[in-house]
């Protein structure tokens, strides 16, 4: 079985082209053996490529742990740039079926090389019910949380996917390893939470660090850089264009005047392989 590895700021995936293959295949246990660090390719996530009705291609992921979110950043712009450098979508820009519906990808180039893409990621989620967390008002915006005899003050967006996002002032004391898992399985979330700390720098940009749902700590997260912008706007803390740095590198995002949220970032090659163990 072939495969190719990819990544977008260190959040890594191994990629499987089945646009055109047709095949009765377990997704999600795949995903959990091929995923793993020391008895896999390693990544934080399976990205299948799967021919669309309704857009141009579709894209499924699911983490290392075998769930499957409805939408990843990183991961979309790695997959726009795989399709279009197969030919499997030659225009650009390009609409990707996810689970969080369609999506509209420009790539960026630099000469004829695909470096990177802005995705349009559509309207954040606001509403308690939809995102869902079981909070108070729309939004859900600096709301208290009570874990373990402590208190945080908390926002929660839905990016097609849930985010929780905590404002710190100093990752140096922040009990990462336990508050990241404790949180993204708290009971306010019926569908757990990606959690995302957020340190501001200045009105143009935020430090960010996130446990993912799913996959744990990540160098990276598109749709929790998008999620923690929209949150630090509601909070009144920053402008609507910001660059995010994050442990695997920077994204740029907008939340436009039109409600839409970008985000603009690279897409890496890694190498390509072939799977020879047999599939259990």
């Amino acid at each position: 079985m072939e495969f190719v590895k990819m990544h977008g700021l260190g959040n890594d995936f191994v990629f499987l082209d089945h646009f055109s293959v047709a095949a009765e295949v377990d997704y999600p246990k795949l995903a959990k053996q091929l995923c793993h660090r020391h008895f896999g390719i390693g990544g934080d996530g399976l990205v299948v490529i799967l021919p669309s009705k309704i857009a141009d291609a579709r894209m499924r992921i699911i983490n290392s742990d075998g769930s499957e979110p409805e939408m990843c950043g990183n991961g979309i712009r790695c997959f726009a740039r795989y399709v279009y450098d197969q030919g499997i979508v030659l225009h650009n820009p390009m609409r990707v079926e996810t689970l969080a519906g369609v999506l509209t990808v420009g790539l960026n180039f630099q000469g004829n090389q695909v470096q990177g893409a802005r995705v349009d990621m559509g309207e954040p989620i606001l509403r308690a019910d939809l995102i869902p967390v079981l909070g108070q008002g729309e939004p859900v915006v600096g709301q208290a949380l009570e874990m373990s005899g402590e208190t945080f003050l908390y926002t929660a967006v839905s990016m097609g996917n849930p985010h929780c996002v905590i404002f710190v002032e100093d990752y140096a004391t922040l009990d990462f390893e336990r508050l990241g898992p404790a949180l993204e399985k708290h009971r306010l979330f019926p569908r757990k939470t990606n959690v995302e700390f957020i340190q501001i720098n200045s009105p143009q940009e935020i430090t960010m660090k996130v446990w993912e749902r799913g996959a744990g700590p990540t160098l990276a997260c598109g749709t929790g850089a998008c999620a923690s912008v929209v949150a630090a706007v509601l909070n009144n803390k920053t402008e609507r264009a910001v660059t995010v740095h994050l442990a695997g590198g920077d994204l740029f995002i907008e939340w436009g005047l039109d409600n839409h949220v970008y985000m603009t970032g690279p897409a890496t090659y890694v190498f390509k392989g072939e799977w020879l163990e047999t599939l259990v």
